[in-house]
């Protein structure tokens, strides 16, 4: 019983994580469904951001790829209007901060929040 608790709790927080992030694609003027194609969904990322494509390259590169990876969640950060706060929240709590910017107030700023 408690094995189903927690396969129903796991695949509620994994609905709400894609919920959130097609609504960040969204709110972004990118195509929503495109957080659902894998490598494809990190090259949208990476155009939010303001990014070139080959990075994705670079998320290939252990220990780099967790520069890179910081990186981008503070440029979503960002491009958002947040700060290295939001950052981290994003980085430890993306079940909580993703729908922060998919469903809140927030808007998509520009580039690096340009």
């Amino acid at each position: 019983m408690a094995t189903l608790f927690f396969i129903i709790i796991y695949l509620t927080i994994i609905i709400l994580l894609i919920t959130s992030q097609w609504k960040v694609y969204t709110k972004a003027n990118q195509p929503g469904w495109a957080c659902l194609i894998p490598i494809y969904n990190t090259i949208i990322l990476l155009k939010i951001v303001g990014k070139p494509w080959w990075w994705l390259l670079l998320f290939l590169i252990p220990i780099v790829n967790v520069i890179f990876i910081v990186w981008v969640a503070n440029l979503l950060s960002k491009s958002f209007g947040k700060g290295v706060g939001f950052t981290i929240g994003l980085l430890l709590l993306p079940f909580i901060f993703y729908p922060i910017l998919g469903f809140g107030s927030s808007q998509y700023k520009g580039l690096e929040g340009n």
